[in-house]
């Protein structure tokens, strides 16, 4: 039987980008994973998106657990009143602790930074390194690009199409949770053979 998912990583940008439906859409998941009792695992900063999401989910009485490397306590504001604080040492660190800590993911818009640890776990979870959910909130159109780049992945060989569907897309927070919860691993392995997990 499945375990329920407790806590959930969130990738996000240290910026609020442009436009404000994404830190308004960052404050609602807050209040959404305080409410429904989950505990948020991110990257420790109190800028940007990070921050947002940190600020809503102890406004409304949840937990807040941040990791973040010694050289980016700094540069990133650091935020110092959550639940829990880990200062790591490097970036490996960094994402190794919270893909431990987490049930399961979710990116919210970002940069690089972003995309490169979305992108790791989801890779992760096609070699069988884990079996957690990883999904995009998909505000405002922001990962319709990248949706479609992994679609030509897919046409052109270099993805399974199991492996781009277990990536789970929502535009709305609470749907993405909840897509989060009923998530079925892919019955292949990477290379396209049946699990016998």
């Amino acid at each position: 039987m499945k375990e329920k998912i407790q806590s959930i990583c969130i990738f996000c940008g240290s910026s609020t980008g442009k436009n404000s439906t994404y830190s308004g859409a960052a404050v609602r998941l807050g209040r959404l994973l305080a409410e429904r009792d989950l505990t948020l695992v991110y990257g420790g900063g109190n800028i940007g998106l990070m921050g947002e999401i940190a600020r809503s989910v102890l406004d409304h009485n949840g937990r807040a657990v941040g990791v973040i490397p010694r050289f980016l306590v700094e540069k990133e504001l650091v935020y110092l009143d959550l639940t829990e604080l880990r200062v790591v040492e490097s970036m490996h660190e960094r994402k190794a602790a919270m893909a431990e800590l987490a049930d399961a993911f979710i990116a919210m818009p970002g940069g690089y930074g972003t995309l490169e640890e979305t992108v790791e776990v989801l890779t992760w979870t096609q070699l069988g390194l884990h079996h957690k959910p990883v999904g995009l909130l998909n505000i405002d159109g922001y990962y319709e690009y990248l949706s479609r780049f992994f679609d030509h992945m897919v046409g052109e060989g270099f993805l399974l199409q199991e492996y781009k569907d277990m990536l789970l897309i929502e535009k709305d927070p609470a749907a993405l949770l909840d897509s989060l919860q009923t998530f079925k691993l892919p019955q292949l392995d990477k290379w396209g053979n049946l699990n016998n997990t």
